[in-house]
């Protein structure tokens, strides 16, 4: 063979390979529901990944008390094997500040979510700036957990789905333990883990302007979308795309 041939050869090999998607390096994703929630938040999404040859778990949050979450997400990061991009929304954003601590933990991908600093509360990363319109509809009950109004729902958590989808949120939504709200993490894992972070423009739960300030603050990889607060819901091909881009830039 010539070496123009050589050449050749080894141009088309390059091509070939260049035009076939990326494997993932992370192939390990775990998946934090947040409050009012459940791990089926993440049902548009799991099928996606798995299609792109990524071990998927959905972390079924207990919602009893941040230290029980944080158990649950670990738990589901030790049946993984090798390391793991985890993925939080909204208040498993708080859940996986502390829970990605763990060594196997490469990378964070945070989705509309709250992202507390070293020892800080979801109270502390929320006032920072003006109230979200969505938390003038929780509803706390005589043990103390935390509900979401139909109207809440309806108006400022999904107010990008389908009546039919919203209905069955307002059906199956899981109360939350007030306590969480005042519970300190330890230290952030975001200060030396890689991370990401997508905002919803039209978030009513999570403000906007203080979406972006976290992500400025984690020096996130940020990714914004015209959604709701549950994008991976209503767009749920782009918010599988950040994660599986995520989980190939590890």
């Amino acid at each position: 063979m010539s070496i123009k041939q050589i050449v050749a050869t080894t141009m088309l090999a390059t091509a070939a390979i260049t035009s076939n998607p990326a494997e993932a390096q992370v192939k390990n994703v775990v998946l934090v529901h947040g409050a009012f929630a459940d791990g089926s938040s993440w049902s548009k999404i799991i099928p996606r990944l798995q299609a792109r040859g990524l071990n998927v778990i959905a972390v079924q949050n207990p919602l009893i008390s941040l230290e029980e979450d944080v158990a649950a997400t670990k738990r589901a990061i030790a049946l993984m094997d090798g390391p793991v991009l985890l993925v939080g929304h909204s208040y498993g954003g708080m859940v996986i500040t502390e829970a990605g601590n763990d060594p196997k933990v490469a990378g964070l991908v945070y989705v509309c979510a709250l992202v507390p600093n070293d020892g800080q509360t979801v109270v502390d990363v929320t006032s920072a700036f003006p109230a979200a319109p969505g938390s003038g509809e929780f509803r706390q009950d005589a043990s103390g957990f935390l509900s979401l109004s139909p109207k809440g729902i309806n108006e400022y958590f999904a107010q990008d789905l389908p009546a039919k989808e919203r209905q069955v949120l307002v059906a199956t939504q899981t109360p939350w333990a007030g306590k969480a709200t005042v519970t300190k993490i330890s230290t952030a894992a975001w200060k030396d883990k890689p991370s990401w972070f997508i905002v919803g423009t039209e978030d009513l739960m999570v403000p906007v302007d203080l979406a972006r300030a976290e992500a400025k603050m984690i020096k996130a990889k940020t990714t914004e979308l015209k959604s709701s607060h549950v994008p991976m819901v209503s767009q749920p091909e782009k918010v599988a795309e950040v994660i599986i881009n995520a989980a190939q830039g590890l």
